[in-house]
């Protein structure tokens, strides 16, 4: 069976359910002129998105920083990043399932009300502990909806210039995050305002969402729609997730790669992620991943390449320069003017041309060629090369944002639209932390063995020598600074090079979508309510 035929047939497999709640509907017409109200709602999902990924990525230049100034001696400052990343990915699926059985509306203001929370816990905290425990607190659901509420509001065929605009919004805020975050941490206690900063960002979208976003939700008691909810497939996803980040966290860190401590969470983790699979194909009147989402090689090829898309998106420059937070973060400028417009451009080129499979290989071969060059860059590298052998990876990059969304929804109807997204969602998030895990460990393998052993020496067991090293580079004499920034870019170049295998595995999943028309219609069971009444009006 062809994976456009996936989608023709799907509907009238999926009847048996869907008779039991909500009917697939059709926009009638997709064309029609877009109103005042879905400008507003699409502004609301663009706020939300840049709200979630600023705070994502401001936060690693301030790290060393914030740990300083919580007076952190255990080096309990990796689990901030990976704390987010815990408590966002490990919820993103059971987020898409509640929109389905609630409605997108609710969820989302719940999840920005959680998010404005863990932000003011986040700005007060008195020590890491309490850091900790605040980071990522909605970020998870707010990424998830804003794909979802996207899906409903534009048909797949006319959804690249907007999908163009959320991955535009998100990898702008990606790339100016650290920019900020080296500014505030600059001085004292002020950055504590990366994190207050955030809560009039939700003030914003929360009013947009409220007033703005009324779109249609499933009818029925409350104890109905609890009912369409997969709890205990999202539960095993919930902890499986979970045990592996916190793996993947203290592996070669806090503990050795071969301890119990990193061994037991990871085999559990990962074998209750297995299980996860097993139940969804077999158990679960309402999955939380039914089947077709990745019954299909053109959907699987999407997913596939978002997950390489997660590992490679990484970018580190300070150590290897000897630079400031602030100007470490300066240093990343090309990636942000290159990678949001590019993001942009990938969405637009797939809604005229209607194409989307020569824009994922295009961004594929842009990050394999990125990622050689920059593996070529030493400490001593010019400025035009490291700027300009950003641009290439950034050019990557940034079409990978906004591309793999398509093969993953061209072959479904649209009324999978928000499982497929919180997958998709959950692929890029839960893999970043590959990413993330997978560098660091090269990084401080590698480090282990060509920085001085008498620095080395200045630093406690178990600390990440990568973060540890880079307030100190500063005050170094030669030629020992100078030697310290040679072993980070020996170190980085490795990163590079396995990067460069990576992204080329990406782009063999790529090369297994097909090109499966676009669909033209939106599921009307989630629509805008303005678009019914404007139909209905049309009729008359």
């Amino acid at each position: 069976m062809t994976d456009e035929s996936i989608r023709n047939l799907e509907p009238k497999a999926a009847s048996v359910d869907d008779a039991q709640t909500l009917t697939q509907d059709v926009s009638p017409n997709p064309s029609l002129k877009k109103s005042r109200a879905f400008y507003m709602s699409f502004l609301a999902i663009m706020v939300a998105t840049f709200l979630s990924a600023l705070d994502l990525t401001a936060v690693g230049t301030a790290l060393p920083t914030i740990a300083n100034s919580l007076n952190d001696t255990k080096g309990d400052y990796t689990w901030v990043g990976s704390a987010y990343a815990l408590s966002s990915t490990a919820f993103i699926l059971l987020s898409g399932s509640l929109a389905d059985a609630f409605g997108r509306r609710p969820i989302m203001l719940i999840s920005i009300t959680f998010f404005a929370v863990g932000s003011a816990l986040a700005g007060a905290s008195r020590n890491m502990s309490m850091m900790i425990a605040a980071r990522g607190i909605g970020g998870g659901g707010i990424v998830t909806l804003s794909e979802i509420l996207t899906a409903d509001l534009v048909p797949l065929a006319e959804r690249g210039l907007y999908q163009g605009l959320v991955g535009f919004v998100w990898s702008f805020a990606s790339a100016i995050g650290p920019p900020i975050g080296g500014a505030l941490a600059n001085e004292g206690h002020t950055w504590r305002w990366l994190f207050y900063l955030n809560l009039p960002l939700t003030g914003i979208a929360f009013m947009l969402v409220f007033l703005f976003l009324s779109v249609r939700h499933p009818e029925g008691t409350v104890q109905s729609k609890l009912a369409r909810v997969d709890w205990i497939g999202n539960i095993i996803v919930v902890l499986g997730s979970g045990l592996t980040i916190i793996g993947l966290t203290w592996g070669g860190i806090r503990y050795s790669w071969v301890s119990v401590q990193v061994l037991a969470p990871l085999i559990i983790g990962l074998s209750l992620l297995v299980a996860f699979g097993v139940y969804e194909a077999k158990v679960p009147s309402y999955p939380a991943i039914p089947l077709d989402v990745i019954g299909n090689r053109t959907s699987l090829s999407g997913l596939l390449a978002t997950a390489v898309h997660g590992i490679t998106s990484i970018l580190y420059f300070q150590a290897c320069f000897g630079a400031s937070p602030i100007r470490s973060a300066v240093d990343l400028f090309p990636v942000a003017f290159i990678t949001a417009p590019f993001a942009f451009v990938a969405g637009a080129v797939v809604t005229v041309s209607k194409k989307y499979r020569p824009v994922n290989w295009i961004g594929w071969c842009f990050s394999i060629i990125g990622f050689g060059l920059l593996s070529t860059l030493r400490e001593d590298s010019s400025t035009g090369k490291w700027v300009g052998y950003q641009v290439v990876g950034a050019m990557g990059i940034g079409i990978l944002f906004a591309a793999p969304v398509f093969p993953t929804l061209s072959p479904l109807p649209n009324n999978r639209a928000a499982s497929a997204l919180a997958l998709f969602s959950f692929a890029r998030a839960f893999f970043q932390t590959w990413g993330i895990t997978i560098a660091s460990t090269i990084l401080q393998n590698k480090l282990e063995k060509n920085l001085p052993a008498a620095f080395v020496a200045q630093f406690p067991a178990g600390f990440e020598i990568a973060y540890a090293a880079i307030p100190v580079i500063k005050t170094l004499e030669q030629p020992l600074k100078k030697e310290v920034q040679a072993a980070f870019a020996e170190s980085m170049a490795v990163i590079w090079q396995v990067m460069i295998g990576v992204a080329g595995l990406g782009l063999l999943m790529s090369l297994l979508m097909a090109e499966v028309p676009m669909d033209t219609t939106v599921d009307q069971n989630y629509a805008l309510k303005e678009r019914e009444e404007r139909a209905d009006l049309e009729k008359r």
